[in-house]
Parts: structure tokens; C-alpha cells; sequence
């Protein structure tokens, strides 16, 4: 009986949910206009603010979306705790309802939180 090995080159994140507790997901068509491309792929990040990083967001992608092909259904989370400073990238927090990624979220149900530092020897 022979072994498999599969090596997968990249590298990881941690989690960017601080708790399941209280986790709501919807689904969502993510348009492949959202997707940057990896290596031969169009990919969305888990964690990306949906649908824009701006006073329009609904919610955050929950995993990795491949958008190669055209548009997909996804889950899109709109209520929960988020480590914030594990997203790809931080939500706008703008000046005021009208450009803020930040007050959209919450206002929907998302509660952010700093992660805390974690040190391996």
C-alpha cells in the first residue's frame, strides 16, 4: 500500500472569527468582478468585505471563493464576531455613515474584535 503525499506551497492565516457563537451566514452571488488573480485562478479571499469596502457592505465572504469561471454562490457572513486585524484587509472606517465600511457592518450585526497576539516558541 503506497503513501500520498500532497504539498501545497503558500502560506496560511489565522482565523478571522473571534467566536461561532452568534454566527449568521447568508448566501450571496459573488461577482467575478471581486476575484484578483492567484497564479492561473481568480480567487476571492475568506474574509473579503462583500460586496464593496465601502457604506455599501452587507457582509464577509466566509471562505476562499473561486471566481475563475464566472460568478458563484457563497456564504457571506452579516452577523457574528471578526477579528478584525486578521481580514485581508481592514474595513474602512471612514468619517461618517456615508463612507464607512465599519458602521455598515455593524449596523448589520457584525461585533469586531483585535486578536490577540500569540507568541510560539
Amino acid at each position: 500500500m503506497g503513501t500520498y503525499v500532497n504539498k501545497i506551497d503558500g502560506k496560511t492565516r489565522p482565523n478571522f472569527l473571534a467566536s461561532e457563537i452568534g454566527l449568521v451566514q447568508k448566501t450571496r452571488l459573488i461577482p467575478d468582478t471581486m476575484g484578483a488573480e492567484d497564479g492561473t485562478r481568480k480567487i476571492v479571499k475568506a474574509g473579503t468585505v462583500f460586496p464593496a469596502n465601502d457604506q455599501t457592505a452587507q457582509g464577509i465572504v466566509f471562505e476562499d471563493v473561486d471566481v475563475t469561471y464566472g460568478d458563484r454562490i457563497a456564504s457571506v457572513i452579516v452577523a457574528g464576531r471578526i477579528y478584525k486585524n486578521r481580514l485581508p484587509a481592514e474595513p474602512v472606517a471612514g468619517t461618517g455613515e456615508s463612507d464607512s465600511a465599519v458602521i455598515a457592518l455593524q449596523k448589520s450585526g457584525i461585533v469586531f474584535e483585535d486578536a490577540p497576539e500569540t507568541t510560539r516558541a
